[in-house]
């Protein structure tokens, strides 16, 4: 699997992006998909993640209700809306694939095998 996301960029607090990650390889529909975040002196941490029909979808605390996790599967392509962004919103975010393709989510950074290279969000107070 190959993931490239894409979308990031500066935004003023209070405003919006979205990332969205290109997968090839392994077809898209058979597994789940994870979105991290890593902010500078910190440890990666779990965004969100959505299974492999889009059906569930789990959040951090930090992000619920503000985050959204989609992903179309006849375009290979998953997405994260990011709304009312924070300067704390501020990181490198991933999107990756589990070495599974099982029916659920995963959320624990371990089940992630495939990674894409980042992309940087920067939020201004």
């Amino acid at each position: 699997v190959q993931l490239q996301a894409s979308g990031g960029g500066l935004v003023q607090a209070g405003g919006s992006l979205r990332l969205s990650c290109a997968a090839s390889g392994r077809t898209f529909g058979t597994y789940a998909m994870g979105w991290f975040r890593q902010a500078p002196g910190k440890e990666r941490e779990l965004v969100g993640a959505i299974n492999r029909s889009g059906g569930s979808t789990y959040y951090a605390d930090s992000v619920k209700g503000r985050f959204t996790i989609s992903r179309d599967n006849a375009k290979s392509t998953g997405y994260l809306q990011m709304n009312s962004l924070k300067p704390e919103d501020t990181a490198v975010y991933y999107c990756a694939a589990p070495a599974y393709s099982g029916t659920y989510y995963y959320t624990s950074e371990s089940a992630y095998r495939y990674w894409g290279q980042g992309t940087q969000v920067t939020v201004s107070s």
